[in-house]
């Protein structure tokens, strides 16, 4: 998204695109995944004086606007990455933490028989499976 397009999107509801809201969104399109901790330490690379709070209510801001999304990936903090990407499934290793990502059309079968005998909507976007990867699986180191 670019400087201009969030400054519109901004305004459009009363608030001003300041550079803390600026480097939260860069940084976590730049990191991919991260959680708020991540986007901190990026964060105060260029702008030692932010803090945490600060990318906390930057992250639900940006969330509000639908630019980012969150996900969980452990029992710690949230993972937030662009709204932007493909929906996809977390698998997440236990042993090494390695995350990968799965087209959510695997889980469509699960969530369509969900709907069907439940009246439950899977929201496919934010479901993380745990397990252990295939390399700690056969020992090959990470």
């Amino acid at each position: 998204m670019s400087e201009s397009s969030l400054a519109e999107m901004l305004r459009a509801r009363g608030l001003r695109l300041t550079a803390q809201r600026q480097l939260v969104l860069q940084a976590v399109l730049d990191l991919g995944h991260a959680t708020p901790e991540q986007v901190h330490t990026a964060v105060r690379e260029v702008a030692a004086g932010v803090n945490i709070t600060t990318i906390y209510r930057t992250l639900e801001l940006l969330e509000r606007l639908g630019l980012v999304t969150h996900t969980h990936l452990s029992h710690g903090s949230p993972t937030y990455h662009a709204a932007g990407e493909d929906q996809h499934v977390h698998l997440v290793c236990r042993e090494c933490g390695a995350v990968d990502e799965i087209d959510p059309d695997l889980l469509r079968p699960l969530a369509d028989r969900l709907a069907d005998q439940r009246g439950f909507r899977v929201d496919i976007g934010h479901v993380s499976l745990f397990g252990v990867c295939g390399r700690c699986q056969n020992g090959e180191p990470t």
